[in-house]
């Protein structure tokens, strides 16, 4: 019996999309669905599926952001996770926090960390990324003042923004999430302002796409992007802008990645249940997860797989 996985998303409905695969000998069907930065439309749509689909993800929005060991909720995202009284709902943490951490280490033959520039638009995002690129000696700047608070404020110690995020996220956590972070149609837009300063100095941007997107600007030639949920739409659009590789850390399927949470929700439909830590590592050694890497530089026909 085939498996059944949604991703709701606020994001852009153009860019829904699905994919089966077999998995560890059960077949599972990946969906997003996009509501166009409706919390009312994502708010229904989950209740509708509600116990009819093995796991839902949760897209353009996290239930919590971490810093140091410590969580905190989204209160927005909270409401969509008590949504679903049957079904388990997932953000992605889960897979940030192991799979984007071990993807630092296993990209060493591509970067030598110690001598490589990496801007990160949002470390609370993906604070186990920043933990291992600071473990992995690179010079991070970390910016999310810069993209999630337009202050022109970069940061380069990771404890340092730790010590303010435990002051701050208690307050940002109950602010409406679409001041944090691009919903819907605003997920389209492409911003080059004050900000292409910070890429310029970078070799590599890392983290979420629509952080990076949209302010990403026209010359990045010689630079890497590191990131998921990238479409063909995606590919081409770093192509123009001269990005020399892309590495996802989930697999491409049907010519694009999805995200950690459509991941993360499918690991938890073939367990049957919640999963821990250990679990997801367990997982990503059983079914083989590794960054992919394209090579934005050749013709599509060339990259890597």
């Amino acid at each position: 019996m085939t498996k059944r996985v949604v991703s709701v998303s606020l994001g852009s409905s153009r860019r829904d999309a699905a994919a089966e695969v077999e998995l560890l000998g059960e077949r599972v069907l990946l969906e997003r669905r996009g509501t166009d930065g409706d919390f009312q439309a994502a708010l229904c749509l989950i209740r509708e599926l509600d116990g009819k689909v093995d796991a839902i993800g949760l897209g353009g929005i996290d239930l919590y952001l971490v810093a140091g060991g410590r969580r905190y909720i989204i209160r927005d995202a909270q409401r969509f996770k008590e949504a679903a009284k049957k079904t388990p709902v997932v953000d992605g943490s889960g897979l940030k926090h192991t799979l984007e951490r071990r993807a630092v280490g296993e990209l060493a033959s591509f970067f030598d960390w110690p001598r490589t520039r990496v801007l990160l638009p949002s470390a609370v995002d993906r604070f186990g990324l920043a933990e291992a690129l600071d473990e992995a000696g690179a010079k991070v700047l970390y910016g999310d003042f810069i993209f999630a608070l337009g202050l022109p404020i970069p940061l380069y110690s990771l404890s340092f923004l730790q010590k303010l995020a435990f002051l701050l996220l208690p307050l940002f956590t109950r602010l409406p999430f679409s001041l944090l972070y691009p919903t819907g149609k605003k997920q389209e837009e492409v911003r080059e302002d004050w900000r292409a300063r910070y890429y310029a100095w970078a070799d590599v941007v890392a983290g979420d796409w629509h952080y990076i997107r949209r302010h990403m600007p026209k010359d990045m030639r010689g630079k890497t992007v590191i990131t998921n949920t990238t479409t063909e739409e995606d590919v081409a659009f770093l192509r123009e802008r001269g990005v020399k590789r892309l590495v996802t850390t989930t697999p491409r399927l049907g010519g694009r990645s999805f995200g950690t949470n459509v991941m993360e929700a499918m690991l938890v439909a073939l367990a049957g249940r919640e999963l821990g830590e250990e679990d997801y590592l367990r997982y990503i050694d059983l079914l083989g997860l590794k960054p992919q890497v394209l090579d934005l530089e050749k013709g599509p026909s060339q990259e890597e797989a």
